[in-house]
């Protein structure tokens, strides 16, 4: 199947370069472009793409708008196209919360030193969008004030190893969460994760009893203005998390972008050490599994460990070591997910699979 793409742009020469990039993959076509939101919604129409790639600073209507106005008029995957500034990574989650599915570096050279890299990067970037059965309709919105609809349900086309079925318990969750079972609640996601991750802490009470550890596939630039947004939507206090950080309840601790973040026991202490990734054939940066393999070291059991949307399988080696040592672990189910690849991957360990929009009601009633 080839995939066909709408490219929005006002350059010229960005468009251009663009067209000529996700061309040279044979599974992709650029079937037009526009030059601006208002023209893309008069091509989204006529061309019916399987996937827009979108600006976000844009004369006549922004990339923010249109993707908001888009996602009434036709759903479609769209892949944002952002500068890793500080303002950049604002208008970025403003255009996620919009509904766009993920975004990318707008400098190539961001993406990767290497040329041949980077446009294998955006191509693959581009097909992960897409499946044959196309766009579901989305779960219903999480009553969160001032907050925007969901972004299109997709699934994962990356090809990660099938796993076996689901526990029947975890088909049919009813386990309640008892906060006295643990000693912190740790978070991973990536696609998809920073609409998820407001959909979940925006429902926690301020007096909640539990350390949270977040790790989101993002860019450094993007890190702390993403904690900020948390913090100023959330009850519980969300902040990026630095090096000797201690655990502290009813606050949640965002894995810096660019760095590891890994907790360590110093006696009955359990505080976080951050730091530079020294091995170049890590791929996240943060990892969910370094996180979770030093919380099984440090913590053992006693940490409800919870996989959201994110294309890959990053997760599923922590999730294993936290499970071998008597942890619990949770999933996003299919339904609710933008990409079902991360959740996918430890679904046949995990004890209770839920949808989206219950799943910080649980942590919040303790239902």
């Amino acid at each position: 199947m080839t995939i066909r793409v709408l490219v929005v742009d006002d350059s010229g020469f960005f468009r251009r370069r663009l067209t000529e990039i996700l061309n040279s993959d044979p599974q992709i076509e650029v079937v037009d472009t526009a030059v601006d939101g208002k023209d893309a919604l008069a091509k989204v129409t006529a061309c019916k793409p399987d996937v827009i790639t979108m600006d976000i600073e844009m004369p006549v209507m922004n990339g923010i708008e249109a993707t908001r106005k888009i996602m009434q008029l036709r759903p479609t995957p769209i892949l944002m196209f952002s500068s890793l500034t500080y303002d950049g990574a604002q208008a970025t989650l403003d255009a996620l919360e919009a509904g766009a599915t993920d975004f990318i570096p707008k400098r190539f050279d961001d993406i990767s030193n290497d040329k041949d890299e980077a446009r294998r990067i955006l191509c693959n970037r581009v097909k992960s969008l897409v499946q044959p059965s196309a766009l579901r309709a989305p779960p219903p919105p999480v009553a969160t004030p001032g907050a925007r609809p969901a972004p299109p349900v997709l699934r994962d086309t990356k090809k990660t190893p099938s796993p076996a079925p689901a526990p029947e318990a975890a088909r049919h969750p009813g386990k309640k969460f008892n906060p006295a079972d643990y000693d912190v609640v740790a978070i991973g996601t990536s696609t998809g994760g920073p609409v998820a991750l407001q959909a979940v802490l925006t429902q926690l009470p301020k007096d909640f009893p539990l350390p949270i550890l977040l790790v989101q596939h993002m860019p450094a630039a993007f890190t702390e203005a993403f904690a900020n947004r948390l913090d100023q939507l959330c009850q519980i206090t969300v902040h990026e998390a630095r090096d000797g950080d201690a655990l502290q309840p009813g606050t949640a601790l965002l894995a810096p972008g660019g760095m590891q973040m890994r907790a360590t026991k110093r006696g009955a202490r359990v505080q976080l050490a951050v730091a530079p990734e020294t091995n170049p054939a890590q791929n996240y940066k943060p990892c969910v599994d370094v996180t979770f393999e030093s919380l099984a070291n440090s913590v053992g059991g006693r940490v409800l460990g919870i996989i959201l949307t994110g294309m890959g399988a990053d997760g599923r080696e922590g999730c294993n070591k936290l499970k071998l040592r008597g942890a619990t672990i949770w999933a996003q189910d299919e339904a609710s997910c933008t990409i079902y690849g991360m959740p996918a991957a430890v679904a046949n360990i995990a004890e209770q699979i839920l949808p989206l929009a219950d799943i910080g009601k649980k942590l919040a009633t303790n239902s």
